[in-house]
């Protein structure tokens, strides 16, 4: 172990792997008196060397979660680094074939059900198509399970169309991904005589609605009632490319993110105008104020210069 004067800063050069073998053990057990079991080691002297990892990278690396501990943010990517160093270690010393000398950077993100999917992918895919190696989770779900499962560490990012609620009882960041306008689709021969007087000419139209506890349905509905705009509601769809299907047919308008406008063309609908006043917001949501995941940085990133702009 390197001597370090008060008030210096380590030399980051060198890496004590006894210290990162003990962050490795008390990251997987979820506490420092299972790791000090593991190792044979007393809780005061892992406790010790954890805050001389921690004073090394400048960072905090773990932080308390009911009784137990769980990795910070940057502790989960130091962790990442572990597996990869201690697994190469293990390989070495089983004399197996060569391998990659690293992993992809894991990151696991949830989308909330109510996000299209094209935007989902317009918000990932710089991820995967970017220059460094990434392994890419995504699950789907409703956000308050979604929120559940990043309380518990197992997501690194939620996307939603909402920030989280001030009464939520998970403790969470939201980070604004951008904002754009909504548009109303259809086929070109459901459109065409809707685009003189829009959007007023709407009254009486057949729409494809999403349910209504989703953020865009009720942006909808308040615009509708301040213009005075009766609509017909065909159906009600949870998901929208299901919804999208329906339109395609010829069934009835949906709503959409004018950021999407080229993607839905391709599904041969088209736009019959944007709706004034009315947006579509969206949050990438996280367990920490300050985002440091190199993944989730980029992703922010992209969707405010990029994709939405």
């Amino acid at each position: 172990m390197h001597d370090l004067a008060p008030g210096t800063v380590p030399d980051m050069d060198w890496l004590n792997f006894h210290h990162l073998r003990y962050f490795h053990t008390v990251a997987r057990e979820g506490s420092i008196s299972r790791a000090s079991r593991l190792l044979h080691v007393s809780q005061p002297s892992i406790s010790a060397q954890l805050r001389e990892l921690e004073r090394a990278f400048g960072e905090r690396l773990f932080q308390r979660q009911g009784r137990g501990i769980v990795p910070t943010d940057m502790g989960r990517l130091v962790q990442g680094y572990a597996e990869q160093i201690f697994g190469l270690g293990r390989e070495l010393l089983d004399a197996v074939r060569d391998r990659p000398t690293g992993r992809p950077l894991r990151v696991q993100v949830g989308v909330a059900d109510v996000v299209p999917k094209e935007l989902a992918f317009r918000l990932l895919e710089p991820l995967v198509s970017g220059p460094e190696r990434v392994h890419l989770v995504v699950r789907e779900d409703r956000p308050e399970r979604l929120l559940a499962e990043l309380a518990l560490y197992q997501l690194d990012l939620v996307i939603a169309d909402a920030p989280v609620a001030s009464g939520s009882k998970v403790r969470a960041f939201h980070h604004a991904l951008g904002a754009t306008a909504v548009t109303v689709f259809g086929t070109s021969a459901l459109v065409r005589p809707l685009r003189r007087g829009f959007p007023g000419s709407l009254d009486g139209a057949r729409f494809v609605l999403p349910l209504d506890d989703s953020e865009l349905r009720r942006e909808f509905e308040a615009w509708r009632r301040a213009a005075g705009v009766a609509v017909e509601v065909a159906a009600e769809v949870e998901d929208s490319a299901l919804a999208r299907q329906f339109a395609g047919a010829g069934l009835g308008f949906v709503l959409a993110p004018a950021v999407l406008a080229r993607d839905l063309a391709r599904r041969g609908l088209v736009a019959a105008g944007e709706l004034p006043e009315v947006r579509c917001r969206y949050f990438a949501v996280t367990v920490e104020r300050r985002v440091k995941h190199p993944a989730v940085v980029r992703l922010l990133a992209a969707a405010r210069e990029d994709l939405f702009g």
